[in-house]
C-alpha cells in the first residue's frame, strides 16, 4: 500500500512536467527540491508508479533501520521528503550505479537541503536535480501564455489587447501561487501563506538557528527590504542586534547569516545573483545578490497587507509585483532547454544603471526585462534597457554583444506591443514558457 494517495483527475499541469519526463529518460534518479507546499509531491506522483513518504513515522523508522527496504517498489518510485533520512541519497546513488540499473528508477522530493555530513556522494551524473517553485500565473490560469519566453529568444512575438485591472494584479500577489489555494476565494486563499509561515517557524526543526519569534522577525525584515540588495548590517539594525553604542555586533551578524542560510536552504528565500555582463569595465559591476521570496504572498502576509490596501501604496504594490514577475521568470526560464540551473540574474553597476532581470542561456544568448507596474513607467524601462544594450555592445571583445530581446514586463497596460526602438512591452498576464 503506498503511503500517498494520488488522484490524476485533480492534478493541475505544471511547467516542470516536461522536464521531469525528459530527465527520467536520461538519469537513474531525479530530485525535485523546492518550496514547501509548492506541489512537488503531487508532481512527483504524477510521474510515478509507487511511493513512500518519509515524513510518516513508520516509514521513517523503517528507512533508518534498513534504507534499502523503502527503495523496493515499482519504478519510478517516489521517495517523499527523503532528507528526513539523508542516508537514502547514497543508497539511491548506489542502486542507480549498478550495471543492470535502469533509467528513471527514483524520484526524490524535499523541501530543505539535508545535512551534508550524512551524504557521502554528490550524485553528480547519476541523480539529476530539478528546482520547483509555487505556481506561475500561466500554471494558475491567470496568464494566457500568448507571449512565449522561448519565442522571445527566437524572435517570435505576437501583440494584442490586454484586459487586466490593478485590483486583479493585487489579488494575484496576495493569493500567491499555492496549489492548495486554487479553488479558494480571496479571503480564504490569503490564509495559506499565513499558515505556511506559522508552520515553517513553529515546526520542531533541529536545524533552525533561532526560535520562532526571531525567525519571523528576520523574515519580516526581509519582506520590508524585498527587492533590494540589503547588506547583513541592514538586518542586524532591523533586529536590534547592536552594541551599547548602537553599532552592529559580530554576534548579530552571525545570527543574521545563520537565519538567511536557513531560509535559503528551506527554499523560502532565494538569492538573485548579479549578472557578469560582458562590458568593458567589469570592476564597475555591482553583483551583490538580492534576497527574494519564493512567492509574493509571503512578504505580503509578513507585512500584513491585502489586495485592497496595496492599491493605496504603490511602492509596496510595485515591490510585490516585481517578486511575482521574478517567480514567474524563474519557472519559465527553468523550462528552456538551453537554460542553466541559475539562468535568472539582475544587473546593477556603479553608474546607477539597474535592470531587474537578465536571462542568460548556456550558449551565450541573453535577454533582459525591466519590471514596471503600470503603463506610465514603460518609457523609463525602455530607456534603462537601451542603456544596458549600448553598454554591452560597446565592448568589442564581447562574445555575444547583442541581446536576443529587450522587454518591459508590465502589470497594467492595454496592449502587448513592440516600441519603435524594438523593445517588447509584455504584460505578465500574457507571458508563458
Amino acid at each position: 500500500m503506498p503511503d500517498l494517495e494520488f488522484d490524476p483527475t485533480r492534478y493541475r499541469k505544471r511547467v516542470i512536467d516536461a522536464t521531469v519526463e525528459k530527465h527520467l529518460k536520461a538519469f537513474g534518479a531525479i530530485e525535485i527540491a523546492g518550496t514547501m507546499w509548492s506541489g512537488k509531491t503531487w508532481t512527483a506522483l504524477a510521474h510515478s508508479r509507487s511511493n513512500v513518504a518519509l515524513d510518516s513515522p513508520q516509514s521513517r523508522e523503517l528507512a533508518e533501520i534498513d534504507p534499502d527496504v523503502v527503495l523496493d517498489g515499482d519504478t519510478p518510485r517516489v521517495i517523499d521528503e527523503w532528507q528526513e533520512v539523508p542516508q537514502i541519497w547514497d543508497r539511491v546513488r548506489r542502486q542507480v550505479d549498478k550495471p543492470d540499473a535502469r533509467r528513471g528508477m527514483y524520484i526524490l522530493t524535499g523541501s530543505s537541503r539535508p545535512n551534508k555530513k550524512y551524504v557521502n556522494h554528490s550524485g553528480s551524473g547519476r541523480i539529476s536535480r530539478l528546482r520547483m517553485w509555487p505556481m506561475s500565473l500561466a500554471e494558475s490560469g491567470d496568464s494566457d501564455s500568448s507571449v512565449s519566453l522561448r519565442g522571445l529568444f527566437e524572435g517570435d512575438f505576437s501583440g494584442g489587447k490586454v484586459e487586466v485591472g490593478l485590483l486583479d494584479l493585487a489579488r494575484m500577489c496576495c493569493r500567491g501561487g499555492w496549489p492548495a489555494a486554487s479553488d479558494l476565494d480571496d479571503e480564504s486563499a490569503t490564509l495559506i501563506p499565513a499558515q505556511y509561515l506559522d508552520t515553517l517557524v513553529s515546526s520542531e526543526d533541529e536545524a533552525a538557528p533561532e526560535n520562532g519569534r526571531e525567525l519571523i522577525r528576520f523574515l519580516t525584515s526581509a519582506a520590508r527590504n524585498v527587492g533590494s540588495a540589503a547588506v547583513t548590517d541592514t538586518f542586524v539594525r532591523d533586529l536590534g542586534y547592536l552594541s551599547p553604542k548602537g553599532d552592529p555586533t559580530d554576534s548579530g551578524r552571525n545570527r543574521v547569516k545563520a537565519m538567511r542560510d536557513y531560509f535559503v536552504n528551506r527554499f523560502v528565500l532565494t538569492e538573485l545573483a548579479g549578472w557578469d555582463a560582458p562590458i568593458k569595465s567589469p570592476q564597475r559591476l555591482r553583483t551583490k545578490p538580492k534576497l527574494c521570496f519564493a512567492d509574493p504572498s509571503l512578504p505580503a502576509s509578513l507585512m500584513g497587507v491585502s489586495a485592497s490596501s496595496i492599491l493605496e501604496n504603490t511602492q509596496v504594490f510595485g515591490q510585490l509585483f516585481e517578486e511575482m514577475c521574478l517567480r514567474d521568470l524563474r519557472v519559465y526560464a527553468s523550462a528552456l532547454p538551453d537554460a542553466g540551473f541559475d539562468a535568472l540574474k539582475y544587473y546593477r553597476d556603479a553608474d546607477g544603471l539597474e535592470v531587474d532581470a537578465i536571462i542568460e542561456l548556456k550558449d551565450g544568448r541573453w535577454g533582459a526585462f525591466e519590471v514596471k507596474l503600470g503603463q506610465n513607467k514603460i518609457d523609463t524601462g525602455v530607456h534603462a534597457l537601451l542603456r544596458l544594450r549600448d553598454k554591452v555592445m560597446a565592448n568589442p571583445a564581447a562574445r555575444n554583444p547583442e541581446p536576443s530581446f529587450l522587454a518591459v514586463l508590465v502589470g497594467k497596460t492595454d496592449y502587448a506591443y513592440r516600441t519603435p526602438e524594438g523593445v517588447f512591452v509584455v504584460p505578465l498576464t500574457k507571458l508563458g514558457v
